[in-house]
């Protein structure tokens, strides 16, 4: 497909150190464990959307803090390698936010998100406000203080940019947020969590009451698609897909004016690509190998 613009993507949301124990046993509580290697890896939700959505082909901002420690720098270090473009990435005084990871012989992880200077971020800024303008779409999490999530897709709205929010952590939210929200992206267990049903395609459909277009990620079963329009479609996985990648390079097709069944293919082959490679934001594929397997049957 040629693309006669690069998608403009804002992104409002989290930027964190990884700090990964690999381990044969997790400890159980009180217990203590030799593990068997150690990585610090540049993550948070925010910033893997972030390089996930640049290696796909679009022109990125990232908004958000990291604090003055050691952290901050290399944080900002790697997102400036990617090509996600920082000067709306402010550094605030005090330790960056960190996930403290714990990932056992048979891969299977815990994890302990301490928000630090991410939680600095109650509002974007009347800069942070032309650059949501100046985007396609503006994306988001929930890592951030919810006043900071709400003033963003305020700012949107305000602004015509498409809103997109991953409800991740999962738990309850307003209507007057979710009232904001243009696309919801929830995996399957925080669709649940929203809604009460197990089963993907229900919890689509009580979430259209709340927002008019649903994508339920993926899962060995594929991911769905609901609108209020009356649009139902299913795109089967590849394999065990990788959400961050999965959304970041969502909102870029779309930013392109792929159609939606299109859009939703790309992006589940490059969510494919990216968990077969270790690392959070190490492991993005770029818009090549997208195509590629996307030209591929699944």
């Amino acid at each position: 497909m040629t693309v006669a613009s690069r998608a403009r993507i804002a992104v409002l949301d989290s930027t964190n150190m990884d700090l990964v124990a690999f381990t044969r046993v997790a400890p159980a509580r009180g217990e203590t464990v030799m593990g068997e290697s150690f990585r610090t890896v540049a993550g948070g939700k925010g910033a893997n959307q972030a390089v996930a959505a640049v290696r796909a082909g679009g022109e990125v901002t990232m908004i958000g803090a990291v604090g003055d420690d050691d952290f901050g720098p290399r944080l900002r270090a790697v997102l400036d390698g990617a090509g996600v473009a920082t000067d709306h990435l402010r550094t605030v005084p005090g330790p960056s936010g960190t996930a403290h990871i714990v990932v056992d012989g048979e891969g299977h992880n815990s994890i302990v998100v301490v928000p630090g200077a991410n939680a600095a971020v109650t509002a974007p800024t009347d800069r942070d406000e032309r650059a949501v303008a100046a985007a396609d779409a503006l994306l988001l999490h929930l890592e951030l203080p919810q006043e900071g999530v709400l003033a963003g897709l305020l700012a949107a709205r305000e602004r015509a940019a498409r809103t997109v929010l991953t409800p991740a952590p999962a738990g309850p939210l307003p209507d007057e947020l979710l009232a904001l929200v243009d696309l919801l992206v929830p995996n399957e267990h925080e669709a649940a969590a929203l809604t009460g049903h197990d089963d993907p395609q229900a919890a689509g459909r009580a979430l259209l009451e709340l927002v008019p277009e649903v994508v339920v990620t993926p899962g060995g079963r594929g991911c769905v698609y609901l609108s209020r329009d009356g649009d139902r479609l299913r795109v089967p996985a590849r394999r065990v897909a990788a959400v961050d990648t999965f959304v970041g390079a969502l909102t870029v097709a779309l930013g392109e004016g792929r159609p939606v069944a299109d859009a939703l293919a790309w992006a589940t082959a490059a969510s494919a690509l990216s968990v077969q490679r270790p690392g959070a934001s190490s492991s993005m594929p770029d818009r090549a190998a997208i195509d590629r397997v996307a030209a591929s049957p699944p």
